[in-house]
């Protein structure tokens, strides 16, 4: 981290991982509707360090394809963290579905994945140890993060002891709260329980993550001391379509609309990038 912190941007689309990565327009020899024809060969200094690759991130984020993680790996040079998440919903998997998990876990370490992101609990909201330690071992050589399931649990103190024991690098969370500001105080209390501890840990174990916003990063990493933070920083952009027809939606009544495309905003990533560098 040259800059003394981190931005982990989510992303559930090659545009988005590129506009993530570089904090402006993709340069260089354009194909259709300019997007870059070859691989990204530099960085800029206020896009992110670090990429979270998911699907369906109106669920929260479930695990993306591995056509769009071979394509994302190839336009873009920051660590490439994927989701390991079969379904929407809560995190009590099925015999099944942690076949599922594990096969996409394999699957995205063939095809280049720099670290996985998962998460899975007990019925009574406790982390599922069992569980976890069979999908680090899958998982490894590569870093893992326990994403956002750590804000249903029961007790997060208890559960925040769990993960490190278990040796999880990082833990998603926005203090089991609404968003990060709401959750700040537990972030905090956390960060003091394990560093006032003989654990040889770091401030990037916790990143904040949900709801951060340029109006709100400030106050979110001051209060935390975290190093690391968690955006989508997203914005909507109109569809190319020019023929729309207005009576069929693809997708449930809650979905986005059908010709509203949410992508990374270069701008949002700009900002929050300065915002952190002047804190930090």
């Amino acid at each position: 981290m040259d800059d003394g912190f981190l931005m982990e941007v989510c992303v559930d689309s090659v545009e988005s991982a590129v506009n993530a990565e570089r904090g402006g327009k993709a340069r260089g020899p354009g194909g259709r509707g300019g997007r870059a024809a070859g691989p990204v060969l530099t960085r800029l200094s206020a896009g992110a360090g670090r990429i979270e690759l998911c699907a369906g991130l109106v669920e929260g984020g479930t695990t993306p394809s591995m056509g769009l993680l071979q394509v994302v790996k190839q336009c873009v040079r920051v660590p490439v963290f994927v989701m390991i998440r079969p379904r929407g919903g809560d995190f009590l998997y099925s015999d099944r579905e942690v076949e599922v998990m594990k096969a996409d876990i394999r699957l995205a370490k063939l095809h280049g994945a720099d670290g996985l992101v998962f998460g899975a609990l007990t019925e009574d909201g406790r982390i599922d140890t069992e569980l976890c330690t069979a999908l680090l071992a899958v998982c490894r050589p590569l870093p893992v993060t326990f994403h956002r399931a750590f804000d249903m649990v029961h007790d997060p103190l208890v559960a925040l002891e769990t993960l490190i024991s278990l040796g999880f690098e990082r833990v998603l969370t926005s203090g089991c709260d609404s968003s990060a500001l709401e959750g700040l105080s537990l972030i905090k209390r956390l960060a003091e329980q394990v560093m006032s501890s003989a654990r040889c840990v770091t401030r990037s174990l916790f990143p904040p993550g949900g709801g951060i916003t340029e109006r709100n990063l400030q106050r979110i990493l001051e209060g935390s001391t975290a190093s690391e933070f968690h955006c989508s920083a997203r914005s909507a952009r109109d569809s190319g379509m020019k023929f729309r027809n207005p009576n069929v939606a693809m997708g449930a009544s809650f979905s986005a609309p059908e010709y509203s495309i949410k992508v990374a905003d270069v701008a949002k990533v700009r900002t929050l990038n300065a915002i952190a560098k002047n804190i930090l």
